[in-house]
């Protein structure tokens, strides 16, 4: 039996032509990663390192931001503007958390950096300085009422100059049953992010953990320490630039080199 075509589904012609589909080239882009990992500093014994393909961080989302739930037919505070079509929950809050800031004579284009819709989910990019400022708004305001910070999470992007560590706070609001994110970045050269364990209680083991593994500064912090590598251990183990490391093994008589010393498969 002969295989029928749809014709409605375009043969491939060429081997680019059956790669899947890239997602669509827009953003910031900040390095180009080779390998699953990206590791350049020893052996790529995972067998991937052909593979290419550019980093890139989401740029900023432009209004309306829509959003999964939209109250609609009200008016914002910070803009006044009628909700109209497009418009929805992202836009609620960034309206809200704008008016706040004005309310609190801040400059809210001097206060937030950039605002970011990626995959269905809202993230606002803060000037690090403006952090405790911004996390008080956001847990103390009756249209906000982000009550629970869920932890800090540390990124490094070493092709990001000039920001290289990111500290990203996962915020929920209980009341409003609403999810966001709050983003700052810090240089390498100056790795001091402002702490919210004041604000935020529950963030003091997720700012030692992040400090420890990323060396993320967390200035204020009541006791900021080391709490999973010994106090004396040089280096953060989860930057980027972090060596693979690791202690040669000797299983039935054959010595395993660490990782950084094993054959490349490249």
């Amino acid at each position: 039996m002969s295989e029928q075509k749809n014709p409605e589904r375009p043969e491939p012609e060429g081997p680019d032509e059956a790669v899947p589909a890239q997602r669509e080239d827009t953003g910031e882009a900040i390095a180009t990663r080779r390998g699953m990992f990206g590791a350049n500093n020893g052996g790529d014994t995972t067998g991937y390192g052909g593979l290419v393909r550019t980093v890139r961080l989401p740029g900023a989302a432009q209004r309306p931001y829509g959003g999964p739930r939209g109250r609609g037919g009200g008016t914002s505070r910070s803009s006044g503007a009628e909700s109209g079509g497009g418009y929805g929950e992202f836009d609620e809050i960034a309206d809200e958390l704008e008016g706040a800031l004005d309310e609190q004579g801040l400059v809210p284009e001097n206060v937030i950096e950039k605002t970011v819709v990626d995959r269905d989910e809202l993230t606002f990019h803060i000037e690090r300085g403006h952090l405790p400022a911004v996390a008080g708004i956001l847990r103390d305001d009756p249209a906000l009422r982000f009550e629970l910070c869920t932890g800090v999470s540390g990124v490094h992007f070493p092709g990001d100059k000039g920001r290289e560590l990111h500290a990203v706070y996962h915020l929920r609001s209980i009341t409003h049953n609403r999810l966001i994110r709050l983003e700052v970045s810090a240089p390498d050269t100056d790795p001091h992010v402002p702490s919210l364990v004041e604000v935020y209680p529950t963030n003091d083991w997720h700012e030692r953990e992040t400090y420890d593994f990323f060396g993320i500064v967390f200035d204020g912090h009541p006791a900021l320490t080391r709490i999973m590598m010994p106090d004396d251990w040089q280096g953060f183990p989860q930057r980027k630039d972090y060596p693979l490391g690791g202690i040669p093994v000797e299983y039935k008589g054959a010595q395993i080199p660490a990782p950084d010393q094993r054959r490349s498969y490249s």
